[in-house]
């Protein structure tokens, strides 16, 4: 059986998309919708310096949960690049779900990657021109995600995470996105 046989593409798809941001969140409280769409992205870095290798990945954010949530899928290699021959540290296929808090007037964010177990909760605000999103790993580690140098097509996404030391931070991803055109 194929999905449409499983009532996905009638059921659970258009049950969890939406077509918009909910009526009761403010457009000045949106930090999330204009990432909808599809974007492609180049790895700079992903727990090591991978720039020399030319990684891609992609990403893919829509609204949901009656327009009250931004999910994204964040998948490296690019889907057409998966093979089974994975390299270990350097695979990723995970998801965020971004969900608009009134009561404390900031997202709340949880990242899912099965992959390799990861799961990360933060919470998002707008600082100046860019998104930053502080919050901790599984394990109680502090990290804090950024988006910055947005534009309308483009953005720039680092992931830090505090070192053991307890004071200097680690770049544990880095990465470029363009809007696909499709």
């Amino acid at each position: 059986m194929n999905a449409l046989d499983h009532g996905l593409a009638s059921g659970f798809q258009a049950a969890l998309a939406a077509p918009c941001r909910a009526a009761d969140i403010d457009a000045a409280d949106d930090l999330y919708g204009w990432l909808v769409g599809s974007w492609d992205m180049d790895v700079l870095h992903y727990r090591v310096d991978v720039r020399e290798r030319r990684l891609t990945g992609e990403i893919h954010f829509g609204w949901a949960l009656e327009g009250r949530a931004v999910q994204d899928v964040w998948i490296m290699p690019r889907r057409a690049d998966r093979s089974a021959q994975r390299e270990p540290g350097l695979d990723m296929y995970g998801t965020t779900l971004r969900v608009w808090d009134p009561s404390i007037g900031a997202w709340r964010v949880t990242y899912i990657n099965p992959v390799n177990g990861q799961r990360d909760e933060l919470i998002g605000r707008k600082v100046g021109r860019d998104i930053v999103q502080i919050g901790t790993r599984t394990n109680g580690t502090p990290i804090r995600w950024n988006f910055t140098e947005i534009t309308d097509d483009s953005f720039r996404w680092t992931g830090v995470a505090l070192a053991d030391d307890g004071i200097s931070w680690n770049l544990q991803g880095e990465f470029v996105a363009r809007r696909r055109r499709e």
